[in-house]
């Protein structure tokens, strides 16, 4: 199928360059359509797996933060009540300590939730070039005869 050169006369010397190339004809449109079809639902399903992963790591984000505020209030009470300055300083560190315990498990669950999210979205894009590519051996194979 060559493109008319009127036309390409809109785009100046890249139409040019398209006007005389010729298009190898589609062997079966219907397989193309189908498998165009598939690629476009299995970009979609990727697409949702994304979004619903993104919107898990934003909820457990916010409940960590609640958790976090929860958490600071409590010690800023707890650290009220102590007179002592040797006492003040042990449960500082004890509370730091604390602290810094659950922001590492925090931020190893929320990298969990994204790896797993991430995984099953290139999961279902994987299988999908596997299978086009099936369809396209097919297709050629179907070509020379």
């Amino acid at each position: 199928m060559a493109f008319p050169p009127q036309s390409m006369a809109d785009f100046g010397e890249f139409g040019k360059l398209f006007a005389d190339m010729k298009m190898p004809a589609v062997p079966d449109m219907e397989a193309f359509v189908s498998a165009s079809r598939r690629n476009i639902e299995t970009l979609t399903a990727a697409n949702k797996v994304a979004l619903e992963g993104a919107q898990t790591v934003a909820r457990r984000h916010m409940e960590i933060v609640q958790q976090n505020m929860a958490e600071l209030t409590e010690a800023i009470r707890a650290m009220s009540t102590l007179e002592a300055p040797q006492a003040k300083a042990a449960k500082q560190a004890e509370l730091l300590k604390q602290a810094y315990e659950r922001a590492v498990a925090n931020m190893k669950e929320i990298g969990d939730l994204i790896q797993q999210s991430n995984a099953e979205a290139v999961k279902l894009l994987n299988a999908r070039f596997v299978e086009a590519l099936d369809e396209v051996k097919a297709l050629a194979e179907k070509a020379k005869t």
